[in-house]
């Protein structure tokens, strides 16, 4: 039996609907809670370490992001947020179908003049959005801060890297489940399984290369492996490769040097495409697998 209409009639009502649920719920006030307190905490750090340290920094802006204190044990704001993104992106999905299973409320909805579909992406999309405009007002926080407590404004080049870093940050949100912490575990054993370490560079104390690489390969897998990486090329403009180096790498090259803003993001590219194409693959497998789903009441 073919459909009648557009597949994604009832979406805005669905997004609309979703998205009041989230921003009003309680659950998503305490992650957000949470999550502004410790990024006020590590950026406070920041802030004082950068006050600290008198060395001119042409991207200090960006030191807000990655530095910590010294005195203090305390993860810099990219920790917090690897951690704590994760975290809110799960509060707001992990029951946004089972819910309505749960309340034997699916097949009604369906019932409506309301798709799978439309029901499926209204639910992702209100979600994303969430996000969005928590992550986005947390970055505006931060800069508005840095502003204040630095009492200079950033340069062109530091708030395109930043805005990046944002799209970034929505997009590992997106994608992140299970695979961060299962598949960082998993990917050393994996690479030692399927390549053994020399004894020759055990006794010196070195990895394998050929290990070192093949983990590097696996661990890319991980969400949170391409979200590190990709946060080291934006925010740290000296930064020259991804993964092992090797000394043909170094060569002509001048330590310390920044990049440009171009270079530093086309490093970074194979890492942006596979953070968003895991989002959108995993999003095709929950679509593909609710759709087949039964929900008769």
């Amino acid at each position: 039996m073919r459909r009648e209409g557009s597949p994604f009639s009832g979406l805005g009502t669905v997004f609309l609907k979703e998205l009041s649920d989230h921003l009003t719920s309680a659950r998503m006030l305490v992650l957000l809670l949470l999550v502004v307190f410790m990024a006020v905490l590590s950026v406070y750090n920041a802030v004082q370490q950068l006050k600290e340290s008198t060395a001119e920094d042409p991207y200090l802006f960006l030191r807000l992001f990655t530095v910590t204190r010294e005195q203090y044990p305390l993860p810099s704001f990219v920790s917090f947020l690897g951690f704590l993104a994760p975290l809110m992106a799960i509060g707001l999905g992990f029951d946004a179908v089972n819910s309505e299973h749960s309340r034997r409320t699916l097949s009604r909805i369906l019932a409506q003049p309301i798709y799978r579909d439309a029901l499926l992406f209204g639910k992702f999309l209100a979600g994303l959005v969430t996000l969005s405009i928590s992550f986005v007002a947390l970055w505006l926080l931060v800069i508005g801060w840095g502003v204040l407590a630095l009492g200079l404004p950033p340069g062109g080049e530091e708030m395109a890297r930043a805005f990046v870093f944002l799209l970034m940050t929505i997009a590992f949100a997106g994608v992140w489940l299970f695979m961060t912490v299962i598949w960082s575990a998993l990917a050393p054993a994996l690479a030692a399984a399927f390549i053994p370490p020399d004894p020759r560079y055990a006794a010196l104390g070195l990895p394998t290369p050929e290990t070192t690489e093949l983990q590097t390969v696996l661990s890319r897998v991980s969400p949170n492996t391409l979200f590190s990486e990709i946060v080291l090329a934006l925010l740290d403009p000296t930064t020259r490769a991804l993964g092992p180096i090797y000394l043909s790498q170094l060569q002509g090259a001048v330590v310390g040097t920044p990049l440009p803003l171009a270079e530093s993001v086309i490093m970074a590219v194979p890492q942006m495409v596979g953070l968003i194409a895991g989002t959108i693959v995993l999003f095709v497998i929950g679509y593909v697998v609710f759709q087949r789903q039964e929900v008769r009441a």
